[in-house]
């Protein structure tokens, strides 16, 4: 049987140290706050923000929501980001994507103080990342890496393969595992004998938004398998990019969906919301 990586108990695990560190900051007259804008009433998106808000209240972080009807202008959205740059009780700002189509996700990003970006996405955050600098990485990637961690999973010396290559998962995860001392290799949709590259890799995290793709055809006996995937079956069950019923027998540990990565990408954000609010 495989490992089963929880990663609802380690988010818990992080939320409590966090919930300390937030007490010990207030102590000292530093409070904690994040800043969530959310355009438009896209469901998924109303679903996350809700738990974001719900992190914040357990680990004792304020938040402040703004929740922009569909037709704010880019020009509006920007004014409400460069006033919450200079509010300096704000110790984080996240604007929740995907973005309406008229609003450029990029110029957005890049308005952000990069002090405050606790999402990881500015590039200058990304730059830090790319040369071993500090700085905020974002939040799904740095959750993996405290999944491995904490389940006792080590990282350098052993061949790892990321499939999928965004900005947002693959490329930052790739550097981390890099960081970790892991021998890393990024494929994806146009990589060749993609299956045969899969089967090397004694951890396979997979980001690649295709429900169930990844068998056992792609995975090598004892893995670990990390699905970063989140989808709706026909059957309106939540399942991964990895069809877990057929590759967990051959894993020596497994993330579920839902249960795994998920819970550790918020708990990561309400980690950077501490960190940027002990640096200032």
């Amino acid at each position: 049987m495989p490992q089963i990586i929880d990663g609802k108990a380690i988010s818990t695990q992080i939320k409590d140290e966090l919930k300390s560190r937030v007490e010990a900051l207030k102590a000292q007259g530093v409070s904690v706050c994040l800043a969530v804008i959310q355009v438009g009433s896209d469901p998924a998106s109303s679903v996350y923000v809700g738990n974001k808000k719900k992190a914040c209240a357990y680990v004792g972080i304020k938040s402040l929501a703004y929740e922009l009807p569909e037709e704010t202008t880019q020009e509006e959205l920007l004014a409400l980001v460069r006033e919450l740059n200079g509010r300096k009780e704000v110790n984080g700002i996240l604007v929740q994507l995907p973005l309406p189509a008229h609003i450029d996700e990029d110029a957005v990003i890049r308005a952000i103080d990069p002090a405050k970006d606790v999402d990881g996405f500015h590039p200058q955050s990304v730059g830090a990342l790319c040369i071993g600098q500090p700085g905020f990485v974002s939040c799904t990637p740095a959750g993996i890496i405290q999944l491995l961690k904490r389940s006792g999973i080590e990282i350098a010396g052993r061949e790892c393969v990321v499939i999928g290559r965004s900005n947002i998962v693959g490329k930052p995860m790739a550097l981390l595992l890099l960081q970790e001392n892991g021998t890393v290799t990024v494929a994806h949709s146009k990589t060749r004998h993609l299956k045969e590259v899969a089967r090397r890799a004694d951890i396979l995290v997979v980001a690649v938004g295709k429900p169930k793709m990844i068998t056992r055809e792609y995975v090598k006996e004892g893995a670990v398998v990390i699905d970063v995937g989140i989808h709706r079956s026909a059957e309106n069950k939540l399942c991964g990019d990895v069809d877990y019923d057929d590759v967990a027998p051959l894993c020596s540990a497994i993330t579920p969906v839902p249960g795994g990565v998920g819970p550790m990408t918020i708990a990561m954000l309400m980690n950077n919301c501490v960190e940027a609010a002990a640096a200032r």
